[in-house]
């Protein structure tokens, strides 16, 4: 389902001649296109269709917000892997998009990316107008100064050396806070009982730092065939991390820690909580 939805964007403007004023544009709509549909796990979108079915609604109410979740990570892996952050060459096995198409079209995709997130929900997100400007809050703040953006400052200023809960707190932000969005978008359409809408911001909370631990350790302990990029890159860096903070074996029970806390907080949802489980099971013993 997302990855059809993703594929017939075409970031065009409705009116004809918004789209004759936009011409010559083509060759930035390419990269974004070019970072968007390279693949991946789509685990964002996937968790965003998955909560809204366990809370009783059809997945594809939500589509529209679910695939504007991928375009902010798209962006946000646009940016990353500029000189000026962490200068990665590869992304899921090809080029990144600034060795693709240079760094000033790789800049202007990734902000790209993000207006038309928000344009995706604000023209196209099913429900009433108190919803959709609530669900682009919530995009906008897991995205910006208190979220993912706020957690990759943080990251590049070596905050998480400081402490266990100081890399706890990077990873939080940078990776947990746009995953916890995915649970808490659908949250907001499909306004379940306070005790349920607790529990899946819990589990969305839990999930977040799964993922990054195992990401952490997969950066030492990792294949490149299966990850599409090379390893080592966080400790070439010298970037603090799960896996250097704490070493790889206690790394690896921390995320089996994670892993049950969020198995755990499932139970107290009601619905139908098949592909929240499942998903929680891909997370915890991905290889790429």
């Amino acid at each position: 389902m997302v990855d059809e939805f993703l594929e017939d964007l075409d970031f065009a403007a409705a009116e004809p001649l918004e789209r004759f004023e936009a011409a010559g544009t083509e060759g930035l709509v390419e990269a974004m296109r070019y970072s968007l549909l390279a693949g991946g796990k789509r685990i964002r979108p996937v968790l965003c269709l998955a909560t809204c079915q366990g809370l009783g609604r059809d997945p594809a109410e939500i589509l529209p917000t679910a695939a504007a979740l991928e375009l902010i990570h798209t962006y946000s892996l646009i940016h990353d892997d500029l000189p000026a952050m962490d200068d990665d060459d590869l992304r899921r096995g090809r080029p990144t998009c600034h060795r693709a198409f240079g760094e000033d079209a790789a800049i202007l995709a990734g902000d790209a990316l993000f207006a038309e997130a928000i344009r995706l929900v604000a023209e196209r997100q099913p429900g009433n107008a108190e919803a959709r400007v609530a669900i682009i809050a919530e995009i906008a703040a897991a995205s910006g100064v208190n979220g993912m953006v706020g957690g990759q400052f943080l990251d590049l200023r070596d905050h998480g050396r400081a402490s266990a809960d100081a890399l706890r707190q990077v990873h939080l932000l940078k990776t947990g806070r746009l995953i916890a969005a995915a649970v808490r978008c659908a949250l907001l359409y499909a306004r379940p009982e306070p005790h349920v809408d607790a529990a899946l911001k819990a589990f969305a909370h839990e999930l977040g730092l799964l993922f990054q631990i195992v990401d952490d350790i997969l950066d030492v302990a990792g294949d490149e065939d299966a990850l599409g990029k090379s390893v080592g890159a966080d400790e070439r860096r010298g970037k603090v991390t799960y896996a250097s903070f704490y070493g790889l074996a206690r790394a690896r029970e921390l995320a089996s820690e994670s892993h049950g806390r969020a198995t755990q907080l499932l139970l107290a949802v009601p619905g139908p909580t098949e592909d929240l489980a499942a998903l929680t099971e891909l997370v915890f013993a991905r290889q790429n």
